[in-house]
């Protein structure tokens, strides 16, 4: 019999924060969820799975898999309501069937699921929703050898991921709408074009038209957004975009910095207060939260807060009413939050660091602002607007030469567009001609102080620790071997003689160089997990920077 799970178990929030990314990474929701999709199987180690949606007669139909043999995958259909798949789609919870041919959809064809005859075979699945709203399944098939396991922790994850997927699935049935000549279902017909722009900001990079489609997308829900992203991406900018394309443009926009904050000053901050609530309480005062009521509240740094305000801040989310600090009358507001972060919070809820059940509150849609260095065509257009304003300014009118934008192109942009702006201000400021050329900047005369931190951080994070060698049952394979696996699933040698890593620390801190610090490249890059990984990092000390 199946049994339906409303019980939650830590997930690994590598896995999560891979599924994320992946889903943000391109418009094309089909590809990205079949991206998605094999990668669960591949890092949980699934027989086989898939994701169903539904169709306009009701019906649920295979969108993409993984494992399936193409003629089930063909003749996969099935109607809500009948069958475990069919149930789960009607259902809002997670379902398990331990014993696959206890289902007679597939206990007469376990082969095409991945299974052989007489294999002990569980069925996982989860439902797809969006504000109440069946849009599809995800269904996972998993070895059970005895019949026994529960697949909490394969379960808690597929329903975590379930949010992000709703709103790829919804970016699909638009994408399909407009191909049918159809109106789209979730936004007007003047955004459905190619080529969008923001306000004040600079984008005309595919990673930025990406950014600036999602923007588009989730501006006109009240939906809460979580945005990603290196220190110096444009997080507030991309927020009041978000504010100034949704119904409630004429409202309050009101930002915070958490992190500039303490405790107690931040609770006041977005709480208000009482009169006497605290020495120097002279008078009642409203907080952030009040102030926003009917607009946008901006909570920047959102993971730099503390564990117990974590805990004030998850109530509001909730009920969506608080108490004033000294009050007892609860405050109830109208109010739509975006949060921004440049932290890893899978990994800080991973360690305890970040509530879980706050953060699946505030992850309802992400959009992951790329760094500058990986949209270096947007970099000569920013650059010229940072000196057109510089000039407008100051009443200089200097230009670059093409020498001059290729440096800038070339930089690593550690600090990302807020750093460009900074480079482009003090070399305007400095400069005695009025042409900046490629003289003009310090880091072509190795001055350049950014540069330098840059280079003290690495160092610092490939330090060598206290020596802590794996024992060779816990060594992964990958990392005593001289070989691995490219990121496009090719083979290469790992450079011989001096340059070759020697020993699986080094191996390790070779991988994640190589891999920019993210730790689901790296694994990959080495054949092994993410969970692997993970623990081979720990148990070297091998301090994880961004850069």
């Amino acid at each position: 019999m199946p049994h339906f799970h409303l019980n939650e178990s830590p997930p690994d929030f590598d896995v999560v924060y891979e599924v994320v990314k992946t889903l943000v990474s391109s418009r094309d929701a089909e590809r990205t969820l079949d991206k998605s999709l094999r990668y669960l199987s591949y890092a949980l180690g699934w027989r086989s799975a898939f994701i169903a949606v539904t169709e306009p007669d009701g019906h649920l139909c295979s969108l993409c898999s993984t494992g399936l043999s193409e003629g089930w995958r063909d003749r996969a259909r099935f109607l809500s309501g009948e069958g475990i798949v069919g149930r789960l789609h009607s259902s809002d919870a997670a379902v398990v069937v331990p014993e696959l041919n206890e289902e007679p959809l597939f206990a007469d064809d376990i082969g095409a699921v991945g299974g052989s005859e007489g294999e002990h075979v569980a069925l996982l699945g989860t439902p797809i929703r969006h504000e109440g709203r069946p849009l599809g399944v995800l269904v996972a098939f998993c070895e059970n050898p005895d019949g026994k396991r529960t697949f909490g922790d394969d379960l808690q994850l597929m329903k975590i991921v379930a949010a992000p997927m709703a709103q790829a699935l919804l970016l699909h049935r638009d994408e399909k709408a407009m191909h049918d000549g159809a109106e789209p279902v979730r936004r007007p017909r003047k955004e459905t074009i190619r080529a969008y722009q923001l306000d004040n900001t600079i984008g005309a990079s595919a990673a930025m038209q990406q950014v600036f489609a999602q923007v588009h997308q989730v501006a006109p829900a009240r939906t809460t957004v979580l945005l990603r992203g290196e220190s110096g991406t444009g997080k507030e900018l991309i927020a009041r975009s978000i504010c100034r394309l949704s119904p409630r443009k004429e409202q309050p926009f009101i930002a915070v910095n958490c992190a500039a904050l303490t405790e107690t000053l931040l609770e006041s901050e977005l709480f208000g207060h009482e009169k006497g609530a605290f020495t120097g309480a002279q008078s009642q005062r409203k907080g952030r939260f009040e102030l926003a009521h009917g607009g946008t509240l901006f909570l920047d740094e959102i993971g730099d807060i503390s564990s117990s305000f974590q805990a004030k801040l998850l109530r509001v989310l909730q009920e969506r009413e608080f108490e004033r600090v000294g009050g007892a009358t609860p405050v109830r507001v109208d109010v739509r939050l975006i949060v921004a972060t440049n932290r890893n919070l899978e990994r800080m809820v991973r360690d305890g660091e970040f509530r879980a059940d706050l953060y699946y509150r505030i992850n309802v849609v992400s959009i992951f602002l790329p760094p500058l260095r990986e949209r270096r065509e947007d970099i000569p257009a920013m650059a010229q607007y940072f000196l057109d304003r510089f000039n407008r300014d100051n009443g200089r009118l200097l230009r670059f030469s093409d020498e001059a934008l290729r440096v800038l192109s070339n930089c690593y942009w550690p600090g990302n567009v807020r750093e460009l702006e900074n480079c482009v201000e003090r070399t305007a400021t400095m400069t005695h001609h009025d042409i900046i050329d490629r003289l003009s900047f310090l880091c072509e005369i190795d001055q350049c102080l950014t540069k330098a931190l840059h280079h003290i951080e690495r160092e610092d994070a490939v330090r060598p620790g206290p020596s802590s060698n794996l024992v060779a049952s816990e060594a992964p394979n990958a990392l005593a071997s001289g070989h691995a696996a490219d990121l496009n699933g090719g083979r290469f040698d790992v450079p011989g003689g001096d340059g070759r890593p020697e020993g699986e620390r080094e191996r390790l801190v070779w991988a994640m160089e190589r891999c920019g610090w993210v730790q689901a490249k790296a694994a990959r890059l080495l054949c092994i997990t993410p969970r692997q990984i993970g623990y081979a990092l720990r148990k070297h000390e091998i301090e994880v920077r961004r850069f």
